[in-house]
């Protein structure tokens, strides 16, 4: 299994909280990983992505230039991404952010309204964890369970009290992803 996962999106989207989440759990799950943060001096706002790499094996490269999968959270990120997923590949885009619909057919594209389903559970910070869930769920990549610990370790001691809603976001992206794949 080697999975390259490209997260883009605006910085204060979670954009590399979300990168790390995945690397802590595939640590948790005794994989090999990598993850590449790469922002704009911006920070709030400006430019943000991260590449993730788990893999079974050693990773000869933790740069992802041809990911499997691409989470585009804003429009200019799709734009921009989008021709780097290889065929087969999955785009899971953000759509309460991005209203139009990706170029490729030769691709899974998964369209989740992400900070509408966030803002529902009465916390609009939790978009990213609503498509990790479809993730999770579409991909089987690290199970929910290692996500969920490794919350504990990206989230400082005096946030833990946001775990829950986290978790929450996350079934509901799995919840979602369910719905998605039945029909």
């Amino acid at each position: 299994m080697f999975e390259g996962i490209l997260i883009a999106g605006f910085g204060g989207q979670g954009v590399l909280s979300t990168g790390q989440l995945l690397a802590y759990a595939g640590m948790k799950e005794n994989k090999h990983v990598a993850w590449i943060p790469s922002y704009g001096p911006e920070m709030r706002g400006g430019t943000a992505n991260c590449g993730v790499t788990i893999s079974d094996r050693p990773i000869s490269s933790p740069v992802v230039s041809e990911p499997t999968v691409l989470i585009a959270m804003n429009r200019p990120s799709l734009e921009k991404f989008e021709p780097a997923v290889v065929p087969s590949g999955l785009i899971l885009v953000n759509s309460s952010l991005i209203h139009i619909k990706t170029k490729r057919s030769d691709v899974k594209t998964v369209y989740v309204p992400a900070n509408d389903i966030a803002e529902s559970l009465g916390n609009g910070k939790v978009a990213n964890n609503i498509i990790l869930g479809v993730l999770l769920e579409l991909t089987g990549v690290v199970s929910t369970e290692s996500v969920l610990e490794a919350l504990k370790e990206v989230l400082p001691p005096k946030r833990h009290n946001l775990i829950p809603i986290n978790q929450e976001a996350l079934e509901k992206g799995r919840q979602l992803a369910r719905e998605f794949k039945a029909s």
